[in-house]
């Protein structure tokens, strides 16, 4: 049987090594990125090069190749081309449909969360402080990135309480009477009713920028001198106002636990690798100032060098975000020129002084995560073969999907899938369906609706599930069943119903395979606590989908599907009518009394309300 394996191998390296040479006569020698792709057409590799001709045709000599890389052309049946202009070009290409494809072959950084920001607006006259997540549309100010939402969520506070912002939307600033909570805790001067003069919140609004800019010692100097000022003039209701402004500055300064002089805008990047598994580490400084630090841990191979799984990183990381002005690594970076080209930054390497003790720091933070990392691994590793061994699989599942379905009395029906396996929940692929077809408050026909469209075209069958968990009891099975085997890949799956037990109490479960007896598992049993896990993760996932879209049912008024009706006009129509549903039955000349309306666009909203 071996020696059979091995004259396979054999033969479609030289197959794939044959490929190779035949591709390279056709290539020029100019800059490109190539990609090799296996028998399903699916990419085991995505490589850039300065010369397409050189780089490809160097695959053909196998015998100067590492095992992994004889691996790779053996099963490479087919290679694409893109040239480009210059070797820059080729790399950020590179970097694109590496995150976008996820080669079996590449080093990947895997990455399913953006960064959040705080927005200073400036499309208004008292502009508004938030937190923001997403594509930068809105005019303003944007500062970040942060770590996470918590550090936003905190500095925004501090923020607040220095610098007397307001949080609250465009819409409810203009329909305030009197001064909301915010301005009785003394984290807002109250602009919506006038309590503070626009000249005075342009000054809070061009301290809060100075203090984000990284100017907090000038910021926290002038408050002090305020202060002076106040007691001098034995003011000292003023006097305690700055006071307490420069003790929530000060709150700030005191979580910096790391100053490093001239730092401005950077990022450090730190590499901890141990036993084929790596962590990197970022710390994000804008303004100087800590906006905190985020760990990643990329897919690549043992022999990876440490050079070679940073360079990668820092490609793929800024190609989709903004990039400070400096990044400091912990490792240098074969293609350091190349890399500053392309993505317009200074990369750095400090030997020695607080730069080094600063990247040294980082490092360690890269080896704290990376050792609790590779716990938790170990942890899911053995609860993965538990469920292997309870539900009889050949091997240990590497991906595990589990569903559950959210409504309300039948309405907003949603249906949640959520993704689990070797690294935990793989969040980048949960995914939600509205539900269209079934029956109001039909549960079995909601489950059939989801896997009709999960399954119908053989959606993802390369990442197909090595088990599926569904939330419900026999019912619930039968109707996934019935579903998957009108596909003909029942066969292909082992499905799974986990059934809360009586009065809904956890640990009482019982469990539904076809073939099989229902059975418990005793209450203390640790792969029954990982079901749970997994169940009540689909659950959550589930409601906030429903949430979500109950929230947008409510939200929704019947003046958005107006054609020529926008913003303006829809707070034109409410001011004037009242609600949307005095606008649907009123009359023709009615619409033409509200401010801003035309004749013409009246005509259009009474006909889009009263067309047959």
């Amino acid at each position: 049987m071996s020696t059979v394996m091995a004259k396979q191998d054999k033969t479609s390296l030289e197959n794939g090594a044959g490929l190779i040479r035949r591709l390279a006569k056709t290539l020029p020698d100019t800059p490109g990125v190539y990609r090799m792709l296996d028998q399903g057409g699916r990419p085991l590799y995505v490589g850039k090069a300065k010369s397409l001709k050189k780089r490809v045709v160097s695959y053909a000599n196998v015998n100067k190749l590492p095992v992994r890389l004889k691996r790779m052309v053996a099963q490479t049946h087919e290679m694409v081309f893109v040239h480009t202009h210059t070797e820059t070009e080729a790399l950020l290409l590179e970097s694109n449909l590496i995150k976008k494809l996820k080669p079996y072959y590449n080093i990947l950084m895997r990455d399913d969360k953006s960064f959040p920001y705080i927005m200073m607006t400036g499309d208004h006259d008292y502009p508004l402080l938030t937190k923001h997540r997403g594509k930068q549309k809105r005019k303003g100010h944007y500062y970040g990135p942060f770590a996470n939402a918590g550090a936003v969520n905190r500095t925004i506070v501090t923020l607040q309480k220095a610098f007397m912002l307001r949080n609250c939307t465009d819409s409810v600033f203009s329909q305030r009477k009197r001064p909301c909570l915010q301005y009785q805790i003394k984290r807002c001067s109250a602009p919506c009713v006038g309590l503070v003069s626009a000249d005075d919140y342009a000054q809070q609004i061009k301290e809060a920028k100075a203090f984000l800019s990284g100017k907090s010692r000038e910021v926290q100097e002038g408050f002090a001198a305020a202060m002076q000022v106040a007691s001098d003039a034995q003011d000292y209701e003023v006097a305690a106002k700055y006071r307490d402004r420069i003790r929530a500055l000060t709150s700030i300064q005191a979580r910096q636990d790391i100053n490093i002089k001239n730092l401005g805008d950077a990022d450090v990047v730190g590499l901890c690798s141990d036993n084929g598994k790596s962590c990197v580490q970022v710390f994000f400084f804008r303004g100087g100032q800590n906006f905190g630090n985020r760990a990643y841990f990329p897919r690549h191979n043992k022999d990876d060098t440490p050079e070679d799984i940073l360079g990668a990183f820092v490609a793929q990381f800024y190609e989709n975000k903004p990039v400070p002005k400096e990044v400091v690594v912990s490792h240098g970076l074969k293609e350091k020129r190349l890399l500053e080209e392309a993505l317009g930054v200074r990369v750095t390497l400090p030997k020695s002084g607080a730069r080094k003790r600063l990247v040294d720091f980082v490092v360690k933070n890269a080896r704290d995560a990376l050792a609790r990392e590779v716990a938790k691994l170990a942890s899911e590793k053995v609860m993965l073969e538990g469920v292997a061994k309870l539900f009889g699989l050949e091997d240990t599942p590497q991906r595990i999907e589990v569903y559950d379905n959210s409504h309300i009395s039948g309405t907003n029906m949603v249906g949640g899938m959520i993704v689990a396996g070797a690294e935990g929940f793989r969040k980048s692929a949960y995914r939600k369906f509205n539900i269209r077809e079934a029956l109001k408050s039909d549960d079995y026909g909601m489950m059939r609706e989801v896997m009709a469209r999960r399954f119908k075209e053989g959606h993802s069958l390369e990442e197909r599930p090595d088990l599926l968990l569904i939330d419900g009891g026999k019912g619930q099975l039968s109707s996934v069943m019935d579903v998957l085997e009108e596909l003909g890949i029942a066969d292909k799956l082992t499905i799974v119903a986990i059934a809360k037990g009586p009065d809904r109490n956890a640990g009482r479960e019982k469990f539904f395979i076809k073939g099989r007896e229902i059975f418990q598992l005793p209450e203390n049993d640790l792969v029954l606590h990982y079901l749970q896990r997994l169940r009540d993760e689909a659950h959550r996932f589930a409601i906030g989908a429903h949430r979500t879209r109950r929230k947008k049912d409510i939200t929704k008024s019947p003046l958005d599907d107006v054609p020529g009706v926008g913003a303006k006009r829809k707070k034109a129509l409410l001011h004037h009518f009242g609600s949307a549903d005095a606008v649907k039955n009123a009359g023709l000349k009615d619409l033409q009394q509200a401010e801003g309306i035309s004749n013409s666009v009246a005509t259009k909203i009474y006909e889009h309300f009263h067309e047959k």
